[in-house]
């Protein structure tokens, strides 16, 4: 009888090691699996990106008549949207039918891009559209001007020098922007963008038109006008964000 109580109590504490065992294997299985099947984490960089326009600056080596630059600049608010705006200053001499001037002057816009562009796992491409407001401040400098004459047998207008200046004018429009930011190595950034003009307020001076305007470029149209800028950019990152990517279920 002794015997077979020590048997029982041997079987007795082989089982209790077994359950113990087997209930610890089973707390570290949800681990294991949950470690396997970790979805893919996709990482949201947020920051400033500083950069200038190399369309201005290299405009200003082969057009003897213009000088220019640009600084570019945007901040990432959310996944979709960003705050941006451009500084810049503009010298050039316009060559018209009956008058030559230079215009003067610097401007600054403000306003947001909406990316529209859906990035695969941690790309940062931009394919986007926005709007800017933009204000200018400038001269303008009538060089010369020729006298219309209808006549047009000898085809010739004298020219008359002039040098007269029109200081304190101003400028005020509205833009839509379209463009796209491409990412070449680590935090560099090449893009480019159309945008579209509208003029809210025009200050022009006394017998003359603000042909060109700086920040705005030409007037077409009357009060329309078009621009271009072709950037690069650095990318300041200052915190990021993780996001996990849900897998699709396999058919």
């Amino acid at each position: 009888m002794k015997y077979i109580l020590k048997y029982y109590f041997s079987l007795l504490f082989v089982l209790l090691s077994l359950l113990a065992n087997a209930q610890e294997v089973a707390k570290k299985t949800p681990e294991i699996a949950k470690k396997d099947t970790v979805a893919p984490v996709k990482v949201n960089r947020y920051g400033l990106r500083v950069g200038v326009d190399l369309f201005r600056l290299s405009r200003s080596f082969w057009e003897k008549d213009y000088r220019g630059i640009e600084v570019v600049g945007d901040y990432r608010l959310t996944k979709k949207y960003y705050i941006a705006g451009e500084l810049g200053n503009e010298d050039k001499t316009v060559q018209e039918d009956y008058l030559n001037f230079t215009t003067k002057g610097s401007y600054f816009k403000v306003g947001f891009d909406y990316n529209m562009h859906q990035n695969w796992m941690n790309l940062e491409n931009s394919i986007y559209v926005g709007m800017r407001y933009g204000v200018s401040s400038f001269s303008q400098k009538l060089n010369n001007y020729q006298i219309y004459t209808s006549n047009t047998y000898f085809n010739d207008s004298p020219t008359v020098p002039s040098g007269e200046e029109f200081n304190g004018l101003t400028a005020q429009w509205a833009e839509v922007v379209a463009g796209v930011k491409t990412k070449v190595i680590n935090n560099i950034y090449v893009g480019f963008s159309f945008r579209i003009n509208r003029l809210f307020t025009n200050k022009t001076p006394d017998g003359f038109d603000n042909l060109y305007i700086p920040g705005f470029n030409r007037k077409y149209s009357g009060d329309f006008g078009v621009g271009f800028n072709y950037t690069v950019s650095y990318f300041i990152p200052l915190y990021k964000s993780t996001v996990k990517v849900e897998e699709k279920p396999k058919k």
